[in-house]
């Protein structure tokens, strides 16, 4: 496995694979890699010839007052999973690197990042479409596989992707959780034990709903309320949102149906956890 820092080098080693007629495919990360980035890299390894990861803790994605500072960071730890999981180059690019002085160019997905975790992070979305454009022209990938947790962002990288007509096949991967049901984040390092049994209310009212849809109800607003009443039975979670959107548009929806999204975003103490479900799939 190799460890690449310097932009100049990775694309020119991947412009040098795809000469070779080698595939990439690439996981971008933040770092501080649990199982679900894990489960990234072992499908990655079988869809390209060489597989890439990226950890880089993107600032400009990050609002006032947000935990940049404090994100979990464990680089030795993340680069013994890539070799486990048989990454073949880590890149590792320095934050002057990626944003040198002068820098002023963004990218912006306008319509899909306004709902959902954009109305309360903005700007957040603009900084994730602009630090995986720079990626992906750096590592130059065929595939590239993010998690569904993060389903906006998913969602936002896709569009961009087709919009600005990136070569590129964005994959999105099932959401992985704790034998609790607790879908794997770094941040749940920020809980307290009880805050981490607490968490457990996100994804009780994503079963909530699911049951509720298994046994034939279709109402938005009776879902969402059912969902919003688990969540208000935990003491110490405080909603950010729970919405019921269409699953590729994300506009809110009245009726829902398979391929509806349901995604919540809930405070506890001064973690903030995400969540989602797409009805009439596993969970």
């Amino acid at each position: 496995m190799k460890i690449i820092s310097a932009i100049d080098e990775m694309q020119q080693t991947a412009l040098g694979l795809k000469r070779q007629g080698k595939t990439i495919a690439f996981v971008p990360t933040m770092g501080y890699l649990h199982e679900g980035h894990a489960s990234l890299l072992r499908e990655g390894r079988t869809r390209g010839d060489i597989l890439v990861l990226s950890i880089f803790v993107n600032p400009i994605q990050f609002g006032q007052n947000e935990d940049l500072d404090s994100y979990p960071r464990d680089r030795e730890r993340d680069c013994r999973t890539a070799e486990a999981c048989g990454v073949d180059i880590v890149f590792t690019p320095a934050t002057t690197d990626m944003y040198p002085s002068g820098f002023q160019t963004g990218v912006a997905v306008r319509e899909l990042s306004q709902h959902l975790c954009g109305a309360s992070r903005p700007g957040h979305f603009d900084g994730v479409a602009t630090v995986v454009t720079k990626l992906f022209n750096i590592v130059q990938p065929d595939v590239a596989l993010f998690g569904r947790k993060d389903y906006q962002q998913l969602a936002v990288i896709r569009r961009m992707a087709a919009d600005l007509n990136l070569p590129v096949q964005v994959v999105g991967m099932p959401i992985i959780r704790e034998a609790d049901g607790l879908a794997m984040s770094s941040r749940n390092s920020y809980l307290s034990p009880v805050e981490r049994q607490a968490a457990l209310c996100l994804s009780r009212a994503l079963v909530r709903v699911r049951d509720r849809y298994a046994t034939g109800e279709r109402s938005a607003a009776v879902l969402k309320d059912e969902a919003m009443a688990v969540i208000a039975q935990e003491p110490l979670a405080a909603i950010d949102y729970l919405e019921v959107r269409d699953g590729t548009t994300l506009e809110p929806l009245q009726t829902v149906d398979s391929g509806t999204l349901v995604a919540l975003a809930v405070k506890l103490g001064q973690t903030r956890l995400i969540d989602n479900t797409l009805l009439g799939e596993e969970l």
